[in-house]
């Protein structure tokens, strides 16, 4: 990497050798896993808001996005267990359970009778992604070592958002044909099944890869060593640390306009009068540009630096939430929705890379679990803030609100994050 001052690695005493070219199967095969745990998300993003009004008749938005409030905090705290549990466990295991935690999830979003099933649908599946995702992410990261950190999270989050953007464009056309419920939801549980089996018979523990990282790793800064406890990891990577804070509160952001996204956008477009078809073009080309983005700016991110990526894409967000604010039409919202995708993907991998970057091995998959703690706690803050504020004073003063958040959150990133961690790692 043209201007790393990062070592290659060889086996260490685990034997386990660090490197994408050395381990490109099993990466490949967690890129698969991955996209399977996007589709199960995906599933939901164009049909449950309008099954939400159209079905079980939620007047209020507060009422209607409780299932994304439930979601944001069943993922966000299972994420921290997550990285506490794969250290101790294993990784495999977490993944493992991860997918049998998900099989109710379709089966309670077909057949259940009130909404109140499919707040708690989403509390399970939550819980499901905060250990599948979370796994995917520190096995990637165990494989590949520091050099290519950006590719590998570019990969692996281009390879989740595609998976949920492909969904929401298919369960959107299944819906338009044969109603919002069971089809679009069997996609779902094939997903689930598929994911499984992949979890149970291929994919091979990486722990040991962390363990030989570890081996030869020299802490960014003093005080960052292997012996931190819980405690003092949660403090760093939330407060203390200026990097890991900063990384942390724009995650949070990230995933509040995200779960704004998410629960209000196809009512908004919608009541403007677009078919469920284009509702579902919408919905999906968001996440798409976001997914395929990220196999550019993950890697981007190992020669430029984080910091750049990060803060110019939470100002793009903002301005794409701003349009959508603004805007009345199909072409309009369409145009958003790219620059709202492509805003995200230069942000999205390039969080996860620079928590890897700062974070020691032997506490990196619990600075994992601790930033998407927060990161997926916007998920609720977002479904809690921007109901609130679309039931007083409509849905574009809901997105006004979330883009002005974002842009201030990109501002608080360029003054706090420093600089070129990721290029002093190791």
């Amino acid at each position: 990497m043209p201007g790393s001052t990062l070592p290659r690695h060889s086996p260490g005493s685990t034997g386990a050798a660090l490197g994408l070219r050395q381990n490109l199967a099993q990466f490949m095969l967690l890129v698969t896993v991955n996209a399977l745990v996007g589709g199960t998300l995906g599933q939901e993003r164009t049909v449950l808001p309008l099954l939400a009004s159209r079905t079980f008749h939620l007047d209020l938005y507060t009422s209607a996005l409780t299932y994304i409030l439930a979601f944001g905090l069943s993922k966000g705290a299972t994420n921290y267990f997550a990285g506490t549990l794969s250290d101790r466990y294993g990784r495999k295991p977490v993944l493992v359970a991860g997918w049998l935690v998900a099989i109710p999830v379709p089966i309670m979003l077909i057949f259940g009778p009130s909404w109140g099933w499919i707040v708690a649908a989403n509390v399970i599946l939550g819980i499901s992604q905060g250990l599948t995702w979370s796994t995917t992410v520190m096995m990637k990261m165990d494989l590949v070592g520091p050099e290519r950190r950006g590719l590998a999270m570019g990969l692996n989050e281009a390879a989740g958002y595609l998976g949920v953007a492909g969904t929401a464009l298919g369960t959107g056309y299944i819906a338009s044909f044969y109603g919002l419920r069971p089809g679009p939801f069997l996609p779902g549980a094939a997903f689930i099944a598929v994911g499984l089996g992949l979890s149970v018979l291929t994919v091979r523990e990486t722990h040991h890869h962390a363990t030989a990282e570890a081996a030869t790793h020299v802490s960014v800064r003093a005080g960052h060593g292997a012996g931190l406890g819980n405690r003092e990891i949660f403090m760093l990577t939330s407060f203390r640390d200026n990097s890991l804070s900063a990384v942390s509160q724009a995650g949070m952001v990230n995933n509040l306009n995200d779960g704004l996204a998410w629960g209000l956008f196809p009512v908004l477009f919608a009541t403007a009068g677009l078919g469920i078809e284009r509702v579902g073009i919408l919905t999906a080309v968001y996440p798409a540009v976001w997914g395929a983005g990220q196999l550019v700016t993950g890697a981007l991110s190992d020669r430029t630096g984080r910091k750049p990526l990060i803060v110019a894409g939470m100002l793009v967000q903002a301005g794409a939430l701003a349009l959508v604010a603004l805007g009345r039409d199909f072409g309009t919202w369409l145009i958003a929705a790219v620059l709202l995708g492509a805003g995200t993907a230069m942000v999205y991998p390039t969080l996860l890379a620079a928590i890897g970057d700062v974070a020691h091995p032997a506490w990196r998959a619990r600075a994992v679990g601790i930033y998407r703690l927060w990161r997926d706690g916007g998920f609720a803050v977002g479904a809690l803030l921007s109901g609130l504020i679309a039931d007083a004073f409509g849905i574009p003063a809901a997105v006004a609100v979330v883009a002005a958040l974002t842009g201030a959150s990109g501002i608080l990133v360029a003054i706090r994050m420093r600089g070129a961690d990721h290029e002093t790692s190791t």
